[in-house]
């Protein structure tokens, strides 16, 4: 895969929008993962989901990355202890943000309200924490309106979707069994 990073046009839009995709269908398929998870224990279900989520991670985040740097030959090079470090606290606080969704549904949470939640707070979160690690030339008053705005929207819709959110779609009922007309002479008896 071509590195993208310095050439122009929205190639970077195609990828955040297999993100979008990816993550809205993450908390549904992962409740999914844990109801379908055997031994009868709930919690014993989530952990075994969250296993399996890791041995997802493992195959797509170590080595599908690891095979693509040794093509290139920089799989064993060029490393930085900062970038290291800033790498795996990246991966454990992701870990835990998944982790915590799982906690979520365990406590009785539904994965549309959940995952509503979680990807209307989370920009809010990034938002306000880039402005206090990186505060605008000039400080928070050169900030213009609609950034606030946005960040007011962003949680709002968070809370109107988790709030209002359709009911599911009772199950279908099963079909009583139809019963084959006797014959007349059977009935008699």
């Amino acid at each position: 895969m071509a590195d993208n990073t310095q050439s122009p046009g929205a190639t970077w839009l195609v990828f955040a929008f297999l993100t979008v995709v990816s993550w809205g269908v993450y908390g549904v398929f992962l409740h999914t993962g844990q109801t379908q998870m055997g031994g009868g224990d709930p919690a014993l279900a989530r952990y075994k989901a969250f296993l399996f989520v890791g041995i997802a991670y493992f195959l797509t985040a170590v080595l599908a990355p690891l095979a693509l740097l040794m093509v290139k030959g920089a799989a064993f090079s060029g490393y930085t202890t900062k970038g290291m470090v800033w790498s795996l606290i990246a991966g454990i606080v992701g870990a835990i943000g998944a982790f915590g969704v799982l906690l979520a549904f365990g406590a009785g949470g539904k994965p549309g309200v959940v995952m509503s939640i979680v990807f209307a707070g989370a920009p809010v979160v990034n938002a306000v924490y880039s402005l206090v690690s990186h505060p605008p030339p000039g400080g928070w008053t050169t900030i213009k309106w609609p950034f606030y705005l946005g960040i007011v929207m962003a949680a709002v819709g968070g809370c109107l979707v988790t709030f209002f959110k359709p009911a599911a779609a009772p199950p279908p009922k099963a079909k009583a069994p139809i019963l084959q007309s006797m014959p007349a002479t059977a009935r008699l008896k």
